[in-house]
């Protein structure tokens, strides 16, 4: 089902205001940069976008400035004074929103940077018949209930459970009136449980509408460094050249050819494997196959390259990303590459961990032109696709 191009109209909160004790440093996470700019301008820009009239930005006390450039200087955003709990933050800024008195409101977590147009649409359609809706997310891992000596007591029954992500939507007045109606000493863990604790006999009710694992929430250092920072998909390319002398063995792809002349190289010189090797580096940004293996070390003389093949999927691997196929093309006039490509196809598999299908080994010549048309020696190029974990 296709999203509706024109929404209703909306203002948003951000509440900006916590200190990310958890993520480290002096600098709350909100105020820090992703991907070129602060993460709350990652927020500020996508409500904008989806054509929110007035945001709400509840910013720690003192540090209003601070949070107008971690926004980006939006016109159709101020700031207010958060509180010293969520639901005191959140109250500011529907008390501020009064004067305008919007019909629908969203509350939105300036740590979930991304932000999909599409989660805004859907939050939105239900307010016609709902006071409030929520994105959520299926739990998929068994649940248990823990005691208090950490010992399982029963099952809990995952059915019927959901994650709640933000922004939430409302209709302005209900929302408004359940924080002013909040007595709860404890935080409430999100404005849905604020209204549903004003909710008699099913008045106000709340429509629960798909999620995005994109509303990921910056918590930890590493979702920086990590989750949040890498993109699904990452793409490297490698070349390598190898003389051709007699008196060499001949190993291209991890297979060793029978062949009047072998490549010389400080290791077994594999063509392929280094072209391969340099393009899984290449697509993580780890250097190439010298920074890791330099000649001038005599640990690798004569070394197999499939120990640098895997070393370079490993630090992927560690990167976070895992290889989604290969693609290799091995340059000479002789010998004929076609008869040992079924042998050479399983040995990249096996060296990588991938399914033959996804390795792909093609062969050409220069039609007799520079040193490989000469037999001086063999050229390979490879391209590798990464894949986020």
């Amino acid at each position: 089902m296709s999203e509706p191009n024109t929404l209703p109209s909306f203002a948003a909160i951000i509440v900006a205001a916590g200190k990310g004790l958890r993520v480290g440093g002096d600098t709350p996470k909100q105020f820090r940069c992703l991907k070129g700019k602060p993460v709350l301008q990652h927020s500020v820009e996508a409500l904008t976008e989806a054509g929110c009239r007035q945001i709400v930005i509840v910013a720690p006390a003192g540090m209003h400035s601070e949070a107008r450039a971690a926004a980006g200087h939006p016109e159709n955003a101020v700031t207010v004074d958060g509180g010293s709990t969520r639901q005191e933050s959140v109250r500011a800024g529907l008390e501020f929103l009064q004067e305008t008195n919007p019909h629908f409101v969203l509350v939105h977590d300036a740590a979930r940077p991304h932000l999909p147009r599409a989660v805004i649409s859907r939050l939105l359609l239900p307010l016609d018949n709902h006071s409030g809706a929520i994105p959520v997310l299926p739990v998929v891992d068994s649940l248990a209930v823990a005691s208090d000596a950490q010992t399982m007591l029963e099952k809990a029954d995952r059915e019927s459970l959901r994650r709640v992500q933000t922004p939430q939507a409302f209709r302005y007045a209900d929302i408004l009136a359940a924080h002013r109606a909040w007595t709860g000493a404890a935080d409430a863990g999100d404005d849905a449980q604020v209204l549903a604790k004003l909710s008699k006999n099913g008045s106000y009710t709340v429509a629960l509408v798909d999620g995005d694992e994109r509303l990921k929430k910056i918590t930890f250092a590493e979702d920086f460094e990590e989750t949040m920072t890498k993109p699904p998909f990452r793409v490297g390319q490698g070349y390598d050249v190898h003389r051709l002398q007699t008196g060499e063995e001949l190993w291209l792809c991890g297979v060793q050819l029978d062949h009047e002349q072998g490549l010389a190289g400080h290791s077994d010189a594999d063509v392929a494997l280094h072209a391969l090797t340099d393009a899984v580096l290449g697509a993580i940004g780890a250097g190439d196959i010298g920074t890791h293996f330099p000649p001038s070390d005599q640990q690798w003389s004569g070394a197999r390259s499939a120990q640098f093949l895997q070393h370079a999927v490993k630090l992927a691997s560690e990167a976070g990303y895992i290889l989604g196929n290969i693609d290799i093309t091995i340059i000479c006039e002789a010998p004929k590459i076609g008869p040992h490509r079924p042998a050479m196809r399983a040995e990249v598999a096996r060296i990588t961990g991938l399914d033959q299908a996804s390795v792909s080994i093609k062969a050409t010549t220069t039609e007799k032109l520079g040193f490989t048309g000469r037999g001086e020696g063999i050229a390979a190029q490879a391209i590798v696709g990464l894949m986020k974990v």
